[in-house]
């Protein structure tokens, strides 16, 4: 039985996803069609890096975080969007 409900939230460019503490439970991204697609998500703007990820170009990824996902204790920050079209972010 889940802990708690999913949620999602889509960006299209680095920031904070304004969730307060969360858990990472899956990032589905659409990267550009050409560069080195990378994504990085901290916890909390400066704070330690939790997720850091290449992606093919021109290509729809999911990501499925395993066990509880990845504890944000401040919030999602994405701090790197790199030749991404759009992340959508799966949490709880």
């Amino acid at each position: 039985m889940p802990s708690s409900d999913i949620q999602t939230k889509r960006i299209t460019a680095t920031g904070a996803l304004s969730v307060g503490p969360a858990r990472v439970r899956q990032v589905q991204v659409v990267s550009a069609g050409s560069g080195s697609p990378r994504l990085t998500i901290t916890d909390g703007n400066g704070g330690a890096t939790v997720l850091d990820l290449s992606f093919s170009t021109g290509a729809t990824t999911s990501v499925n975080i395993p066990a509880d996902g990845i504890r944000c204790t401040s919030d999602i920050y994405v701090s790197a969007f790199t030749n991404i079209t759009a992340v959508t972010v799966f949490y709880s």
